[in-house]
């Protein structure tokens, strides 16, 4: 998974979104001006410390170093720069919601592969923006109730401002009361990108 779309094996030439860019969460591009107060939300270094251990697949973490870099890393929402030791482990956003908030997925409950940083990292390198976006980039934001239940969704092309982009369908998201959070996913492999919560 070079990107943020794909998951090859490790040491694979990188993909077109190996680089990425951000956008800033809640300000305008050219004044800083306040928007909207949506939070990317990274893995937590509670549950990292497990999955670094056994995954939400029940596999061993198996770390290497990253041969070029560009794998978008959930623990620190950036790519990984060639020679950092990583993993590739499966993560069920969902279900780790769920255990916090008492919520009951049930069959919603999902869970697929994820970079992280193979110990322990400083957590968002950009806090308050936007991972992995790029204008033309295709996002999934997945809807779900207090009980883990999807309650809609939409598909999201990124405009020449990724962060307005995901401003509008935030905001879009969460004026249906029954939204508690929002998944953002890559459309073209399902991975999951980042989870935000109803400010």
């Amino acid at each position: 998974m070079r990107t943020a779309e794909t998951s090859p094996a490790p040491g694979a030439p990188p993909a077109p979104e190996a680089a990425g860019t951000t956008g800033t969460v809640g300000a305008t591009p050219a004044t800083g001006t306040p928007r909207a107060p949506y939070t990317p939300r990274a893995i937590p270094p509670d549950v990292l410390a497990r999955l670094r251990v056994v995954d939400d697949a029940g596999r061993s973490c198996v770390p290497y170093a990253a041969t070029e870099g560009g794998e978008p890393l959930r623990c620190c929402l950036r790519s990984a720069a060639p020679g950092e030791r990583i993993a590739l482990v499966s993560y069920a956003p969902l279900r780790r919601w769920a255990a916090e908030t008492g919520a009951e997925p049930g069959a919603y409950d999902e869970q697929g592969p994820v970079f992280v940083h193979a110990g322990e990292c400083g957590g968002p390198a950009r806090p308050g923006e936007y991972p992995f976006a790029r204008p033309g980039a295709l996002r999934a934001l997945r809807r779900y109730d207090a009980e883990g239940r999807i309650a809609g969704g939409r598909l999201l092309e990124l405009p020449e401002d990724p962060a307005e982009g995901f401003d509008r369908a935030l905001a879009e998201a969460f004026e249906d009361p029954a939204v508690a959070l929002v998944h953002v996913r890559a459309v073209e492999y399902g991975c999951f990108h980042f989870e935000v919560r109803r400010p």
